[in-house]
């Protein structure tokens, strides 16, 4: 987020929008890629401009004042009108952008997908920098896309957000991963198995949309026997070696997986839709230039 080369010194103001909505000093620190003294400075300087102390702790968090609360949402817009303003009647060069691109990810896609899109970065704008932000029920993705905290977030809702404009990735099959050794895996596994099968279950990284797998169970009236629940969908294939635990996910995860660890692939015998994955960008970067060429690099995979 921080940038060096501004035409105009936003430093302070960046800092205090990052500050406001991260509530940690060390990863702002880490995502403008300063140090945490330096950090800590900026904000004694706010701290002083404002009069107030915008951020104080409160056990072991760190929570907004009424203050900073109040300054978060204009200082948000102040930061979109300046970028705007620099850049919105430039022609976008690939090759010499400096530009940071922010993406919501899960990261059971981040694990394949974004490997192809980190090398077409790299090859085709290597003096870009990409940001992938990790997708969770505590967090707003829709409030990120509109005040520019993101710019695309990844998703497989069976509905994607109407009032957002979207665009198709890939689609996958639904399958289902486990140890090599698992009874399972030795003959097709029928549908009671699977239901009374011991799941490692992830929690939904949206609050607000249901997931592929979830939203069917629940149409259905089915439920799975969820023995293992974990923050990420990159945990449960480690969780499996040596167990007989299973876990339901794409096939392009899966099969990342099985060749890295003793797992197998098997099919899934519940008729679950493919999982069809999207880019999802708000109206405000419809027609920018750098981003139409973003979501094509997004879309062809890298």
């Amino acid at each position: 987020m921080a940038r060096p080369n501004d035409p105009l010194d936003t430093y302070l103001l960046r800092v205090l929008v990052s500050l406001l909505t991260e509530r940690n000093l060390t990863r702002v620190a880490t995502r403008m890629n300063q140090t945490q003294p330096a950090i800590s400075a900026a904000l004694r300087k706010l701290r002083l401009v404002f009069n107030d102390e915008l951020l104080v702790r409160s056990g072991n968090a760190m929570v907004p004042t009424p203050r900073g609360m109040e300054v978060l949402e204009t200082a948000r817009g102040a930061l979109s009108e300046i970028d705007r303003l620099f850049t919105g009647g430039e022609q976008f060069e690939a090759l010499t952008t400096q530009q940071l691109f922010k993406i919501g990810c899960p990261d059971y896609l981040s694990t394949v997908f974004m490997a192809g899109v980190a090398k077409a970065l790299r090859r085709d704008a290597p003096n870009a920098r990409l940001m992938v932000h990790p997708l969770g029920p505590g967090y707003d993705f829709e409030e990120a896309l509109a005040n520019g905290e993101l710019d695309v977030v990844i998703g497989n809702w069976p509905e994607p957000p109407e009032h957002l404009h979207t665009a198709p990735l890939l689609e996958d099959d639904v399958v289902v991963l486990m140890d090599r050794s698992n009874p399972l895996a030795r003959s097709p596994m029928t549908r009671e198995q699977y239901l009374h099968a011991p799941h490692v279950v992830p929690l939904p990284y949206s609050s607000s949309h249901r997931g592929v797998i979830d939203k069917y169970l629940a149409t259905h009236r089915l439920t799975r026997n969820a023995r293992m629940v974990v923050p990420f969908f990159s945990m449960a294939p480690n969780m499996l070696p040596g167990t007989d635990l299973i876990f339901t996910i794409s096939r392009h995860f899966a099969e990342h997986y099985a060749c890295t660890l003793p797992l197998t692939v098997v099919p899934c015998p519940i008729d679950y839709p493919r999982m069809r994955f999207y880019q999802i960008w708000h109206g405000r970067n419809q027609r920018s230039p750098a981003q139409r060429w973003f979501r094509q690099v997004l879309k062809e995979g890298g």
